[in-house]
């Protein structure tokens, strides 16, 4: 890529994100679940929901994890902690796409089980880079040896090639902080410099066509090359470009029908 590219396709992308880093992106997008708490480990329990049911229409992500915030009673983190054989019987019929109440009912096993002995998710985190952080959270979350197969594809780990895109998303929203107002901040690990960026296949068609990277697989490779070259517009804090390649894959699709 030419300086004189490289410079314009950066000016585009600084634009994008004042234009979409602000409160006003809130509200239509699933980040306003955690949004809805004041307490961070609420926060942290729906943000985590929120993110695992994002793929498909941001609509249905927020209306479903409505339904689920409204089922747990708008307590997350008290529902995790005390939840009644009731309580879970009440989760029987929930379902997002693929995701069913198998594996709703198996990630509120572990958040228990977690809960009991730690502060936060984000222990995962501390002292390890976001890579070794994912695979170890991947690795605690199955750890159990009744832990359902089919629940496997909804977290995914580096260790098998994910481009961790939900997972990645999660932790922007619990890491970065700025005037903007979107993400929460209430995480201090892993830094906002080590971030990477959430990767799909609308991300990943924008780079490619920007030249920002050359993998054509959006796989974990492909999100350390894009990530890695999102680091040389700003080492600080990468990932506020999520919010310019989102947008702009958003209002690629919307222009083209």
């Amino acid at each position: 890529m030419k300086p004189s590219e490289r410079s314009e396709i950066k000016a585009l992308l600084d634009r994008k994100v004042d234009e979409y880093n602000r409160s006003s992106f809130i509200e239509s997008d699933p980040i306003s679940i955690p949004h809805q708490f004041s307490d961070p480990l609420d926060q942290e329990i729906a943000g985590f929901f929120a993110a695992i049911f994002s793929w498909g229409n941001r609509t249905t992500i927020i209306r479903k994890s409505q339904e689920l915030m409204q089922l747990m009673g708008n307590a997350p983190i008290d529902f995790v902690r005390n939840a009644s054989q009731t309580d879970l019987r009440s989760l029987s019929a929930f379902k997002h796409r693929t995701f069913n109440a198998t594996d709703l009912l198996y990630i509120l096993d572990f958040m228990k089980r977690h809960y009991a002995k730690h502060s936060s998710l984000q222990m995962f985190f501390q002292g390890r880079d976001v890579k070794d952080g994912l695979s170890a959270m991947h690795s605690a979350f199955f750890e159990a040896e009744y832990a359902p197969q089919r629940t496997r594809k909804h977290i995914g780990t580096p260790e098998r090639g994910s481009a961790c895109k939900r997972l990645n998303m999660y932790l922007r929203w619990m890491v970065r902080k700025d005037e903007g107002g979107v993400d929460l901040g209430i995480w201090q690990q892993p830094e906002i410099s080590q971030l990477m960026v959430p990767l799909d296949v609308h991300v990943h068609r924008i780079a490619l066509k920007l030249g920002l990277m050359k993998r054509k697989i959006a796989d974990w490779r492909a999100c350390e090359e894009l990530t890695a070259t999102l680091r040389t517009f700003d080492p600080s804090d990468p990932v506020k470009y999520d919010y310019a390649l989102f947008m702009l894959g958003i209002e690629q699709k919307n222009a083209s029908g």
